[in-house]
């Protein structure tokens, strides 16, 4: 039998509130005790909608608890670095929400303190856990589509037009680079690897958020990767992968599919159905995190600490392309991205 873990929240937001319904899904592994929010009120509220026993305001109480045995931060971009370490020194294994951090220099900040402490960190690259991606990875070491070329990623949709939300709010972090193009960015690491050159381009709204940004990825072995995401469009969200002998698409929404489609050379198109019945998704990322944790593991394979500080040294170099700077911080160019 497994041993179950138990967990804290810090923050009540939208992304929390998704992952405290998946733990509940996973009962017999998992035990979500404590939730850590910014008002009496929020807390309060989200520990009787899903059965939390400790409630406290601020999080230092939350990751302080001697009962709890990892910490998943839902907090805005900005603190992850400040949540994370609090939660390392408090002795505590973390998921952390991506981006892991900030800047690169945050990243390796906070991956050394969990490497000097011996304790799990993982950024919550979630869509690597769910089966169509587990799926496609099978796939892609078959060969079934022969040499790849390139992909088109697309993460497009409309967020309310309010700004001070978070998806607007400079001060948290906002933008769509970091948001959601890191989706692709992620993707394109975890299948071909470090690009040898990039472009980027990107409009920006009036608090200063790059509210759509396109990039495209050149490797000296001859792929293109581009991507494209927006907060202010119209829905569009799938993924294309294609080689030298068929394509994949992975429907919308790409990064938490229930289906792919696989075209082959002479063959009629296979469609992949792997539906998450009751589960919303999160529940795969903490089940391989928790397995992870109850082997001794310091991190996990599938979401590397070494590849989310390349992939957020990548993003800055990006940021100095377009000129992407937030208020609160003094980001200098990476040199060696590559």
């Amino acid at each position: 039998m497994k041993k179950k873990l138990k967990w804290a929240i810090l923050g009540t937001g939208k992304i929390a509130n998704r992952f405290a319904a998946a733990l509940n899904h996973l009962p017999e592994e998992a035990e979500l005790l404590v939730v850590g929010s910014r008002t009496r009120e929020s807390g309060e509220a989200f520990a009787k909608q899903y059965g939390i026993q400790r409630s406290y305001v601020g999080y230092e109480q939350a990751v302080a608890d001697p009962d709890v045995d990892i910490v998943y931060i839902a907090t805005p971009g900005r603190f992850h670095l400040q949540d994370t370490s609090m939660s390392l020194e408090a002795g505590k294994h973390v998921l952390c929400e991506k981006t892991l951090t900030m800047n690169a220099a945050e990243a390796v900040e906070g991956v050394a303190l969990a490497r000097s402490k011996k304790l799990f960190l993982m950024e919550a690259m979630w869509t690597r856990f769910f089966p169509i991606h587990v799926r496609f990875r099978d796939l892609l070491a078959e060969k079934a589509l022969g040499t790849i070329r390139g992909m088109n990623i697309s993460f497009c949709a409309q967020v309310p037009d309010d700004p001070s939300n978070r998806f607007f709010d400079v001060e948290l972090g906002a933008g769509v680079l970091l948001d959601t193009v890191s989706y692709g960015i992620s993707f394109a690491y975890q299948h071909l690897g470090k690009p040898d050159s990039f472009s980027a381009q990107t409009t920006v709204g009036g608090t200063g958020a790059d509210v759509q940004t396109a990039v495209l990825l050149n490797y000296r072995r001859g792929q293109l990767v581009t991507m494209i995401s927006s907060q202010i469009s119209w829905e569009v969200k799938e993924a294309v992968i294609f080689g030298s002998d068929g394509k994949i698409v992975i429907h919308a929404p790409w990064y938490k599919p229930t289906a792919m489609t696989i075209y082959r050379r002479d063959q009629d198109p296979e469609t992949i159905h792997i539906p998450v019945g009751n589960f919303n998704g999160y529940e795969y990322e903490a089940k391989a995190v928790m397995d992870c944790i109850r082997a001794g593991k310091m991190e996990c394979d599938v979401v590397p600490l070494d590849e989310s500080i390349q992939i957020i040294r990548f993003l800055d170099a990006v940021r100095a392309e377009l000129g992407i700077q937030y208020p609160f911080e003094e980001l200098t160019p990476p040199q060696d991205w590559r």
